[in-house]
């Protein structure tokens, strides 16, 4: 009911609100007619804005476009990357057309394209704004790289980015985290058009990168929807509220007419290290078409893509025992190969990427009012479905049915993701003010399902397959926002606001074959369908099933048993938040500006948070700037109410791990305490230049969180006579849940991140043809300060409150240094790309110092080459890791599963699939 009065009030005031801009903003236009080329040919796709306004255009296939305005003087503001931003005034008269022809000259400058994220005011040019941005031009890199997922082009693109396909890490090995400035995936906040996206309803819980935390899963975006990706790295929480701790990342869709382009890239890791040195084969078709609206200027662009993506396996063949009998244990793999006519190869995991299919469908609109006032939507859907897998089951184990499985089996773990999201929303003029009123609506389902597998327990009667249940994640948010620039000082930009979010997290439960232990369970009860209702009974049962090894066998899905009806739940939260951003241009050189923001959750109570920026001019090319801010992440309910039990290994050994709820029995018995907002202090200061033909910026920052929310190791109680009460009774409260481990989210401690960034540009004529070169490179450390946080009853037990592994978890598994050098040369119908990326060294997350390792720095190189068959069809063909790099190999034996893990799964450095070789055809028409 909650959710619906949201609706209906947000339609409401847009209804409102539309009347209102559309009756003040009434009245006779003139219209700025034009073409842009670079001297020669005409120039697609520039971006044209009138400043101040949200009114802006591009240029179509011929390089001409078309703005329709009020009368008045107006500044438009011209830019493409790899091109000198312009600032062009011109008159407009009512009734009148009035011509502005551009030549864009690349010889003379470097990239430095205009920027809207960072201030809610006017947009800026990269080297003019007072915290570093970073614009990814997605057009470009689609048409030039190797890779095709925004996650994986933003990890060899931008160093301050990391990001890494996980393997064996349950729903992980679907949603790759990413890391911004060395801090974790939910630190980062992701907007699409300026407006905050939802995150996944996915909590990372297993070993992996992003352990415990929650982020947005950009790769449910098309890429063939996408213009520009800008990337904010400055805290900006005072901005845009929770989870900026890091920066933003904001997604700019296209919004081009008339214009047709199809991609269609395929490709495989051709390497020594995979099976018939041939595997991960990749096919991506993108597609996006605009059509214009109206006569005014309206769009609506429609962009889509299918994905197809075989998994790699870069394990070994099984070494030690595979067959046994018992009693006693007795190997006997040698006659078990020979009676079956198997070798040891057959008997491995997967270790790499998963197996993918995935399709998006993405649309942008705008439909013009009068006056530059604008009904604007955006949103899409998308299914994605995912194959990963789990550790091998032996012939022998006891989570194995020989009736079932005389080999053993490989469990999967299928995934089925669902993807809708809807914004919309009506900006224009007011008087003096431009407002901007939205709603965004996401949602986010992850359904689990296991294949491949059984339920032990249910002996030779068990099924192969599962339904898991899975989470959903439900966010809306509503945003109304007025800005407007003074005539005082050199400018005075004023912007404020208010906003309303929404939040719905829930569990559903899987199929009771799924997680009930049938040979220790106890009937209750029959439900409403006639099935029996049983719970886990431990002490008194009877039935207790043993497999092969003489051990009790095993209940629940082998692999990820399902979610229960004690786990289900579904929890709501609301925020709302005011704002106040303010920048004041004192003269042409100095720039001072200040954002305070407040807001209230109604699950923890309010913030307030605030920031300073500023930019000092040395020269017309060279100025100083900096930052100092203060900012929060309000815990996900994810991280408030997530509950499981699933088998995580933990240095190569099976554990059943149960996550408990803050509020939970054993959570209270542990004295752990309810969940708080992590808050953060922030400075940033820096350099930019421009030099010749040279664009320079280089930054260094610190941040510093307090009460940063972990995920913790595994507590574990006792049923021994010298045991304590408590762990006696966690230890009762563990086997009911079928778990023998437990673990808790908790605010356990403070961390501290510092470094500095790099980027340097260069762009000039070479011969007949033009030579870009970026240099950009990082260097992050983050550490824990002072003391874990550990409730008084878990003194002294502070190493599994934040144990060694969760501390390189958040420390040493993404790399502290990337450097990244690119050389792209154009001439005539021909290019060529050249990129290596210097990844730092990485360790490996782990309790048993006899298995920790360094993992060395390594170099990954890009190339390719591309030819125009005919103006509208270009072919490019080349290669992701040329060389055919891969990490160091996992030192110590023990360590790798029997040989499974030749290769780190808990390091995020660029992962291990080998060189990967891509053709690529694009159309444009």
């Amino acid at each position: 009911m909650l959710h619906l009065v949201t609706h209906l009030r947000s339609l409401a005031l847009l209804v409102i609100l539309t009347l209102c801009i559309s009756a003040s903003s009434y009245g006779q236009t003139g219209v700025i007619k034009g073409t842009v080329t670079d001297g020669k040919t005409p120039m697609p796709g520039v971006t044209l804005r009138i400043e101040n306004t949200n009114r802006g255009a591009y240029t179509d296939a011929q390089g001409r476009f078309s703005l329709e305005v009020v009368p008045g003087n107006h500044t438009v503001l011209i830019s493409f990357l790899g091109y000198p931003p312009q600032r062009r005034t011109v008159t407009v008269i009512a009734g009148q057309t009035t011509t502005l022809d551009v030549v864009m000259k690349e010889e003379s400058t470097t990239i430095n394209e205009l920027v809207v994220l960072g201030s809610r005011n006017r947009p800026r040019t990269q080297t003019e704004t007072p915290v570093p941005v970073d614009v990814i031009d997605i057009r470009r890199i689609v048409a030039d790289a190797p890779q095709v997922s925004i996650n994986q082009i933003l990890n060899y693109v931008a160093p301050s980015f990391s990001s890494g396909t996980q393997t064996v890490a349950d729903g992980t090995d679907h949603i790759d985290p990413a890391s911004l400035r060395g801090l974790g995936p939910d630190q980062v906040l992701v907007l699409v058009n300026g407006k905050r996206r939802y995150n996944t309803a996915l909590v990372n819980v297993n070993g992996s990168f992003g352990r415990g935390a929650v982020g947005t899963d950009m790769n449910a975006i098309p890429t063939a929807a996408i213009d520009r990706i800008e990337i904010l790295r400055d805290g900006a929480a005072a901005q845009y509220g929770s989870d900026a701790i890091a920066g933003v990342i904001n997604i700019i869709l296209k919004s081009t007419v008339n214009r047709l382009n199809v991609n269609v890239t395929t490709g495989a890791n051709v390497t020594s290290q995979a099976d018939d040195n041939m595997d991960g084969q990749t096919v991506q078709t993108g597609v996006n078409y605009g059509i214009p609206l109206g006569t005014k200027g309206g769009y609506i662009n429609i962009g889509g893509s299918y994905d197809y993506r075989n998994y790699t396996n870069r394990s070994g063949p099984w070494v030690g025992a595979i067959y046994r009998t018992y009693p006693g244990g007795v190997d006997k793999t040698d006659s078990f190969l020979v009676a079956n006519n198997i070798t040891r190869n057959d008997i491995r995991m997967r270790a790499g990427q998963s197996k993918l299919r995935s399709a998006q469908l993405f649309v942008n609109a705008s439909i013009p009012l009068e006056n530059n006032a604008e009904i604007y939507f955006f949103g899409g859907i998308g299914y994605r479905n995912g194959n990963a897998a789990g550790v091998y089951r032996l012939p022998h184990d006891s989570r194995n049915v020989l009736e079932i499985y005389p080999l053993g089996f490989l469990p999967e773990i299928h995934s089925d993701i669902y993807d809708r999201s809807f914004a919309g929303g009506i900006r224009g003029s007011l008087g003096e003010w431009k407002v901007d009123f939205s709603n965004a609506y996401g949602r986010n389902e992850f359904g689990f399902k296991v294949e491949n597998s059984l339920n032990a327990s249910l002996g030779k009667a068990s099924p192969t397959s599962f339904t898991c249940g899975g989470p959903i994640f439900t966010q809306n948010t509503t945003n109304l926002d007025f800005s407007r620039r003074f005539d005082v000082l050199e400018g005075l930009d004023v912007a404020f606001g208010t906003e309303h979010r929404f939040e719905q997290y829930q569990l559903v439960a899987g199929a009771q074959n799924s997680y009930t232990d049938y040979g220790r369970a106890r009937k209750i009860g029959v439900d409403a369908n006639g099935h029996d209702i049983l719970i886990p009974d431990p002490q008194g049962s009877v039935n207790t099933v043993f497999g092969p090894d003489g051990t009790p066998r095993a209940g629940g899905a082998q692999v990820f048993p399902g979610f229960r009806p004690e786990n289900a739940i579904r929890a709501t939260r609301s925020a709302i938040s005011a704002y106040v951003d303010v920048e004041a241009n004192f003269s042409a050189a100095f720039l001072l500006g200040g954002a305070l923001r407040f807001e209230n959750y109604n699950d923890f109570g309010s913030t307030l948070n605030g920031k300073l920026t500023a930019r000092y001019k040395l020269s017309e090319h060279t100025a100083i700037r900096g930052s100092a801010s203060t900012g929060f992440r309000a815990p996900s309910l994810h991280q408030r109410f997530y509950s499981s039990t699933s088998t995580l290994f933990v240095d190569g050994v099976p554990y059943e791990v149960g996550t408990f709820t803050n509020d939970s029995r054993p959570a209270q018995l542990l004295g752990i305490p309810q969940l708080k907002p992590e808050k953060s202090k922030s400075i940033s200061a820096g350099f930019t230049s421009t030099f010749g033909k040279f664009n320079l910026t280089l930054d260094g920052y610190f941040t510093h969180i307090d009460d940063r929310i972990v995920y913790t190791d595994q507590f574990s109680g006792s049923n021994a006579d010298t045991a304590s009460a408590v762990d006696k009774e966690i230890y009762q409260l563990l086997s009911l849940a079928n778990a023998n481990r437990a673990a808790f989210f908790a605010n356990a401690i403070n961390s501290e991140t510092k470094g500095v960034d790099l980027v340097l540009t260069y762009s000039t004529k070479l011969g007949r043809g033009t030579l870009r070169a970026d240099l950009s490179g990082t260097y992050s450390y983050t550490q824990r300060v002072g003391p874990i946080k550990a409730s008084e009853k878990l003194k002294g037990k502070e190493n599994i409150y934040f144990s060694r592994a969760s501390r390189i978890y958040l420390e040493r598994t993404v790399p502290r240094e990337k450097v990244n050098l690119t050389l792209s040369y154009n001439i005539g119908k021909f290019n060529a790309f050249l990129r290596s990326v210097h990844f730092g060294t990485v360790e490996e997350a782990t309790n048993d110092p006899a298995f920790f390792q360094t993992y060395s720095a390594k170099v990954v190189t890009d190339v390719a080459v591309g030819y125009k068959l005919t103006p509208a069809l270009k072919l490019s063909i080349g290669s992701n890791n040329v060389f055919d790099i891969y990490p160091d190999l996992v030192a110590n034996p023990a360590n790798t599963t029997n040989n499974q893990f030749r290769y780190s799964r808990r390091a995020t450095q660029f992962g291990y699939n080998g060189r990967f070789l891509f053709a690529r055809l694009e159309l444009n028409l």
